[in-house]
């Protein structure tokens, strides 16, 4: 693509050194450029793109896009927020794809992957050939990709859907989520659905408020040609009476005659969302029930993990306050014996929320073991402190041996819910991201049970 086509898209405040450039690719990583790209130097909150802007014309941009000029030998397009640029700059280059496929996204606090799972088998089912891009997973025509940020960054969005409608998808299914939003990651994506699932504390470190939550999901149903709104969720309620003609469901209402392998009450609401979404997209039911039959387990999400012991263990990726409430009701009803939770909040993240997460589990399990999460750059001991509170709640920091414990405590009946990274297979500690998957440990802890003594 010329430069002046973009140059028409964007807008600038000025250009320096010329138009009559062709760019081959779009580039922000100054250490990912391909040669041909434009780059954008993007200020972040640590590091500002235009202090890389060097190193990404020696590895081959031929264009930058910068709020200040810069003395290099390249054209220059000035605008006032490259961030806000980029997404522009992004549905221009890849022929704003979204105008062909047809993308369903699921916003909201909980309940996001799962829908996301159910709604792509749904899709399948009604021969539909869904892309994916959710945290567990991506899939792009029928190839899987490596998963990165939960929402991708608008180069690598409009990309990925180019990709999709280039491998031959039909549609799309993605998570949309309110720090996207408000970075505007997702600006210029058309929504032919957009769900709502809920709205509970979370994140709060970077939005402030939970007013300030709920307008970075809000503002994302400007781009939605059908909302599909949870309105048994208070702020789904609200975002239902502000948004005309939204088509609305109740995470509490049965699924009447559909059949649905996971487990959990919080799970039918997730299959409501996705039979809501699919109709809005004109599947017929028979498709639907297909498709949400076929799900039998979502990596991490209420995930069993049986090695033959005589009670139940389930890894779940709840990290949140509301998200512990649903895991831990639901293993309440699961369970014959006791239920026994092991938690831990991540560092570095919405600090409020760890004495209600404290909170949440001391009423609702019956031994509640805190460990360590993803502390990041934070003391483990500091963050189980804050979690703990006042309560009457054991202590081990080394995670491990806290899952460990739990198995060993289990008899039968008992239902051991590992909660907080799910999927993830890495524990990140000062600034090093070890390998550690929940899943995995808690199957060698259970065949070293099993085994002979």
């Amino acid at each position: 693509m010329q430069l002046e086509r973009l140059i028409a898209a964007l807008a600038p405040t000025d250009v320096v050194g010329g138009a009559a450039v062709e760019i081959r690719d779009l580039a922000y990583d100054a250490r990912e450029v391909p040669r041909g790209s434009l780059f954008f130097c993007i200020r972040g909150a640590i590091a500002d793109g235009h202090d890389f802007a060097a190193d990404a014309v020696g590895r081959g941009a031929v264009a930058l896009v910068v709020e200040r000029p810069l003395d290099l030998d390249v054209p220059q397009l000035v605008v006032p927020s490259v961030r806000a640029a980029m997404p522009r700059a992004a549905v221009e280059f890849f022929g704003d794809p979204t105008a062909q496929l047809p993308v369903t996204a699921i916003t909201g606090t909980n309940g996001k992957t799962t829908t996301a799972f159910l709604l792509r088998s749904i899709l399948s089912a009604a021969g539909r050939r869904p892309g994916l891009l959710t945290n567990v997973e991506r899939r792009v025509g029928t190839e899987a990709r490596a998963v990165g940020l939960n929402t991708p960054e608008s180069i690598d969005l409009q990309r990925l859907f180019r990709q999709m409608l280039d491998g031959g998808n039909g549609s799309c299914v993605m998570e949309a989520t309110s720090m996207a939003s408000v970075k505007g990651r997702l600006d210029g994506t058309r929504f032919a659905v957009l769900v709502f699932t809920n709205l509970t504390q979370d994140h709060l470190d970077f939005h402030g408020t939970m007013d300030d939550y709920f307008e970075a999901k809000r503002r994302l149903f400007t781009q939605a040609g059908t909302a599909v709104i949870n309105v048994g969720d208070a702020y789904g309620a609200r975002l239902a009476a502000e948004i005309p003609g939204a088509l609305t469901f109740r995470s509490d209402d049965d699924l009447r005659g559909i059949e649905l392998k996971l487990r959990g009450q919080f799970n039918v609401g997730n299959a409501l969302a996705a039979a809501a979404a699919a109709r809005a997209l004109g599947v017929d039911e028979a498709a639907i029930k297909q498709g949400i039959a076929a799900v039998e387990r979502v990596p991490g999400r209420f995930d069993e993990v049986d090695e033959g012991q005589p009670f139940t263990v389930l890894v779940d990726y709840a990290h949140t306050p509301g998200a512990l409430e649903s895991a831990l009701g639901a293993a309440r009803e699961l369970a014959r014996g006791r239920v026994i939770c092991v938690f831990g909040a991540g560092g570095d993240r919405d600090r409020d929320k760890r004495p209600l997460m404290g909170r949440v589990v001391a009423e609702l399990a019956d031994v509640a073991i805190v460990t360590s999460d993803n502390p990041r750059s934070e003391d483990p001991a500091a963050i189980a402190a804050a979690v703990v509170g006042g309560l009457d709640l054991d202590v081990e920091l080394d995670r491990r041996r806290a899952i460990e414990r739990a198995l060993d405590a289990a008899s039968d009946g008992d239902v051991v819910v590992i909660a907080g990274k799910g999927h993830e297979q890495g524990q990140e500690i000062a600034g090093q991201k070890l390998p550690f998957d929940d899943r995995e440990v808690v199957r060698d802890a259970l065949r070293r049970l099993k085994a002979p003594a």
